[in-house]
């Protein structure tokens, strides 16, 4: 009998991603997603889609009641600026929507694993030294970053408490094809289509702030090792908490020039004021990763981010084909 998994947020840009993984690897695969910022057109053949938010009871009903062997929980409020602007709305989403999930798998026994995608960059905050490892102080600077914190917090308190095997991965900047450009990597998705709309780029700061770029397909492996890996014991809050990232970081402009040797032409860069609640420096050590899950991360930096740029370009061509 096929395992089961539930993957929250599975029609959008990390989520689809790692659903085609599970697919590949023979697992039945049901998706929850508000679609909101989902696509339908994102959500693999052979994977069934429940639209629906993290938030309902209906969400709560479908994980009690479908026997899974894991919860994949990647829907999120996942905009940094957006959390600062109503901190409400996100806490709303990223912690009482997953609450939601956590009480429906203590009402059902427990039994389901649960993979969370927390944060390598907002979690920390600006008061260490990279590379982050996943034992250093947490001092969020957004409420983006507090809520995933409070998540991981409560996985741990269920881990202790009820027996909850759950792990956190903490993302660095994810990028690559299917990208949304509102997420914590939406520079490349922005910086991709501007390019090839010919727009100027916009850089927000000195552009020598520093991310941990790390491309959706190793994102998506991490992930499953985190659904079928042994995990440590629950203890501490980082027990079971993984840094998925590269392992060092680059800055805005290096991002951009990379983009455009991809696209085999240049673009204008205008400079904006810095923008409240974002970091200046970002990147995590993945030791713990390697040494724990097995995982490291396999596509280059040039290498995803040529792959991402011809993957909206090809959108875009697909697009003006069809006018």
């Amino acid at each position: 009998m096929a395992q089961r998994v539930l993957i929250t947020g599975g029609a959008g840009f990390v989520g689809s991603h790692t659903a085609d993984l599970f697919v590949e690897k023979g697992w039945e695969v049901e998706i929850v997603d508000n679609l909101v910022s989902g696509k339908r057109e994102n959500v693999p053949a052979g994977a069934r889609l429940h639209e629906l938010d993290i938030r309902s009871p209906e969400a709560a009903d479908l994980l009690r009641g479908g026997r899974f062997d894991v919860l994949v929980h990647l829907a999120a409020q996942m905009d940094v600026r957006k959390s600062v602007a109503d901190p409400r709305f996100d806490a709303d989403t990223n912690i009482v929507g997953s609450l939601n999930l956590l009480e429906a798998i203590r009402a059902s026994g427990g039994r389901t694993r649960v993979v969370f995608s927390s944060t390598g960059g907002a979690i920390y905050g600006d008061f260490t030294t990279p590379p982050n490892v996943e034992t250093f102080p947490k001092d969020p600077e957004s409420p983006y970053g507090i809520a995933k914190l409070s998540v991981e917090l409560y996985m741990a308190y269920y881990g202790r408490v009820h027996g909850l095997v759950a792990a956190a991965m903490r993302y660095g900047n994810v990028y690559g094809p299917r990208q949304d450009p509102h997420g914590e990597a939406g520079v490349v998705a922005i910086f991709s289509n501007r390019i090839i709309d010919d727009q100027p780029l916009t850089v927000f700061g000195d552009g020598r702030q520093t991310r941990d770029y790390v491309y959706v397909g190793d994102v998506a492996r991490a992930n499953f090792l985190g659904a079928t890996r042994p995990l440590p014991d629950a203890e501490r809050l980082d027990a079971r908490a993984f840094n998925v990232g590269t392992g060092f970081g680059t800055d805005v402009l290096t991002v951009a020039k990379s983009l455009q040797r991809a696209a085999g032409k240049e673009a204008k860069i205008n400079f904006a004021p810095k923008r409240p609640g974002e970091q200046q420096t970002s990147f995590v050590s993945i030791e713990k990763a390697g040494k724990v899950l097995g995982w490291k991360p396999e596509v280059a930096l040039d290498d995803g981010l040529r792959r991402t740029f011809e993957w909206f370009a090809a959108r875009r061509a697909a697009k003006g084909a069809a006018k």
